[in-house]
């Protein structure tokens, strides 16, 4: 089965937030940041369903999954044939709240 990733604009700006300040950090790094994870997001098309439970999921009345993709965790959650990203956290940042999706 075939998924369909979408990307909720949270995410989308977390996304934004984490690449400029790689840009500014690191400028030779941000765009293959980027382009990986982008291709990262791709992955989730083929088999989302094999990644682990975010430890939030517990908390929330949907099953939340995680992907770890460098220093970052890609939070989302499965819901037919959609795949929905939710958020982009870096793994040291608290876990997600309600109020965070």
């Amino acid at each position: 089965m075939a998924y369909q990733v979408e990307i909720s604009p949270s995410a989308i700006a977390d996304i934004e937030n984490i690449y400029l300040w790689l840009r500014d950090e690191f400028p030779t790094k941000a765009d293959e940041w980027y382009n990986n994870l982008v291709e990262t997001f791709l992955s989730l098309e083929k088999s989302p369903n094999r990644c682990s439970l975010a430890l939030e999921s517990k908390d929330f009345d949907r099953e939340l999954r995680q992907l770890i993709y460098k220093k970052h965790r890609i939070v989302f959650g499965v819901t037919g044939d959609v795949v929905q990203i939710y958020r982009v956290r870096h793994v040291a940042q608290d876990t997600l709240t309600e109020n965070d999706l």
